[in-house]
């Protein structure tokens, strides 16, 4: 069989294990068919850090690495010369993962097999920028990946195949992105004989099940110390590494960056008064129940401990938010 010459389009480090298996997919080892990565698709290099360089995202890192051809549109929507080019490659395949451009309906229907989708959730539930974070939001008791064949809607097409995983009371969405980043790159191996060939038949998705993930923004990471423990404890662990949840004290604003529910602690004190500090934390009224912080940063310092910010301070009869 000879192999499927595939296109990739992604940018973050999200996308980096699919790449990095559609490199691999020749080995022995590997399902057939046979992988060849024509080319990759990212998006244009962007100014990071505190010096604001210019930095290439981590595809085209990993591309160049490999030696393949990096094309960064600005877009593909209003750009024709860029779809054109896109075009000659020829592929059979476009493979997209958190690539962050929309693709006109020229893109979707330019590779003979169309394009498909590695999505961080279990469609149609959680559609859209941010599926991660707002599983754990939500309280959902898993979440997994989907292969999804692209469609002009956002997140709309059918589906070819999906992998479950349990969220679990520890994960955060720094955790929950790498096992989901690593769970997409087997999918779509376990897809892509079954989508060569014709015989994997993608499932349309219901409608009336979907829900949809809004992009993330800093103004929800003030903490609503109204809320029930366990929904600001969620909050906590799904914005770790951002925006990071965050509290007022004082002039000062707190990054939490984890914490305990104990929703069985009753309390009459108003809610964001602390309760009590002890070496496992700090324990803080809510709506409902007590949320322990065990790690903050205070302004220009750290990621500490809650045992060691109290070394240098006491929060007794202080009131957060």
């Amino acid at each position: 069989m000879s192999p499927l010459r595939v296109l990739f389009a992604g940018t973050p480090e999200f996308a980096v294990p699919t790449l990095s298996a559609l490199l691999g997919a020749n080995a022995t080892e590997a399902p057939e068919p046979p992988v060849r990565v024509l080319g990759v698709y990212t998006q244009p290099d962007r100014p990071a850090g505190r010096g604001r360089q210019l930095q290439a995202s981590p595809i085209k890192r990993l591309a160049l690495a490999h030696d393949l051809p990096v094309a960064q549109p600005e877009s593909l929507k209003k750009d024709p010369a860029a779809c054109e080019r896109l075009h000659a490659f020829g592929a059979d395949l476009l493979v997209v993962v958190a690539y962050g451009l929309l693709l006109p309906e020229a893109v979707l229907a330019a590779p003979r097999l169309g394009c498909v989708n590695v999505h961080a959730s279990l469609l149609p539930r959680w559609r859209g920028a941010a599926p991660i974070q707002r599983a754990i939001l939500a309280g959902d008791p898993e979440t997994g990946v989907c292969i999804m064949r692209m469609a002009a809607g956002l997140d709309t097409g059918p589906v070819y195949h999906r992998l479950h995983t349990p969220i679990e009371p520890t994960d955060t969405g720094a955790t929950l992105h790498d096992r989901l980043a690593r769970l997409g790159a087997r999918a779509l191996l376990e897809a892509l004989p079954g989508i060569a060939d014709g015989s994997l038949v993608p499932r349309a998705q219901d409608e009336a099940q979907a829900t949809y993930a809004h992009k993330l923004s800093k103004d929800e990471a003030l903490i609503d110390w109204g809320q029930p423990a366990e929904t600001i404890a969620r909050r906590v662990r799904a914005f770790d590494p951002w925006p990071v949840a965050q509290t007022r004290l004082g002039a000062e604003t707190l990054r939490i960056w984890a914490a305990e529910a104990d929703p069985e602690t009753a309390t009459t004190h108003p809610t964001g008064s602390v309760v009590g500090t002890s070496r496992a934390g700090i324990a803080v009224a809510t709506g409902h129940g007590v949320l322990r912080i065990t790690r903050l940063q205070p302004p220009g310092k750290r990621n500490m401990s809650a045992a060691d910010y109290l070394l240098a301070r006491t929060l007794d009869g202080v009131r957060l938010g």
